[in-house]
């Protein structure tokens, strides 16, 4: 029997938000060469719709009178700025009957709004994080990682992390290599891990203020398999090491220690993504030593070892 995966739709779309999940289902449906999916739109009154980009968009079916969904897809866009009542209503009536609710980007606003969220662990786009948290403080919001899952309601930051947290899906309904086969017919990799960070290393970590501590900060990022202590990162800032943790902390909003960790982190994954290097070296070369500290830096930090990383990518 198929799963019919239900997508609303309404003004201000963003048009990829509902592309993206949607190729993935009816791919999975198309390669795994029976009806797994069914995947239809929907929009109050079932009329078209305009997307942010001017992509007119004809649904399938009104939203009233559309079949009850085994997933359902609530996307996002700018046209959740409008609030969007007469979806929110139907949100709060219908959605929690759906076997899995799934947001992209900034729909979880929707969710949010139908009171589907409180007290739950949730993510969207990192620009609307910290709107989120204001307008909803009964809702944990968690801007780092791409999706996260919470019970039966998944949320997703920005539009191509709908397309990892769809391929998760599919690998959970019909496994690994179904999933891999519409990665690889996307262009994507099989899917990043859901807590992996919205942004890499250099984009997220704070800049400091002082020359001398943003001359440390490029030296840790171009040389993560150095000897990075404190005291050797003191001195190359010519402070005392209580002096270097303490104003490095102040200007960074992290421990040296912890920028480290960071920076190590995403070398590691660059280049598990980008070389055939042993996992062994990789580790010598960014600081870890041993590939057993780095498989527990992975596990603790992504919640999969290094080995497997390298099998999604």
């Amino acid at each position: 029997m198929s799963k019919l995966v239900l997508i609303p739709l309404f003004d201000g779309i963003q048009s990829l938000d509902v592309t993206g999940p949607l190729e993935v289902f009816t791919g999975a449906a198309r390669y795994a060469g029976r009806n797994v999916y069914e995947v239809i739109t929907a929009s109050v009154g079932g009329g078209v719709i305009r997307s942010s980009s001017g992509l007119r968009i004809t649904p399938d079916i009104d939203l009233h009178a559309a079949p009850q969904p085994h997933t359902l897809i609530v996307p996002g866009g700018y046209g959740t700025l409008d609030g969007q009542p007469e979806l929110v209503e139907w949100f709060r009536e219908h959605a929690m009957k759906a076997e899995r609710v799934v947001s992209v980007c900034s729909g979880v606003f929707l969710l949010a709004e139908a009171g589907l969220l409180s007290g739950r662990r949730v993510t969207t786009h990192w620009s609307a994080c910290e709107l989120l948290a204001r307008q909803h403080p009964d809702v944990e919001v968690d801007p780092e990682p791409i999706f996260v899952r919470d019970g039966k309601i998944s949320t997703s930051a920005g539009v191509t992390s709908g397309i990892d947290l769809a391929l998760a899906l599919v690998e959970e309904d019909l496994g690994r290599e179904c999933a891999l086969i519409i990665a690889r017919h996307l262009v994507m990799y099989l899917r990043r891990p859901g807590n992996q960070t919205q942004f890499s290393a250099p984009l997220t970590l704070q800049a400091a203020e002082r020359q001398p501590l943003r001359e440390v900060q490029q030296w840790i990022i171009d040389h993560p398999g150095s000897k990075l202590s404190v005291e050797a990162l003191a001195e190359r800032a010519n402070l005392s090491p209580r002096q270097f943790a303490r104003v490095f902390t102040a200007e960074t909003g992290m421990t040296p220690g912890r920028y480290v960790d960071r920076v190590r982190l995403e070398a590691a994954r660059r280049l598990l993504e980008d070389t055939t290097a042993g996992i062994s070296r990789i580790a010598r070369d960014c600081g870890y030593g041993t590939p057993e500290t780095m498989r527990r830096a992975f596990i603790r930090a992504l919640g999969v070892s290094p080995a497997e990383y390298r099998r999604r990518f």
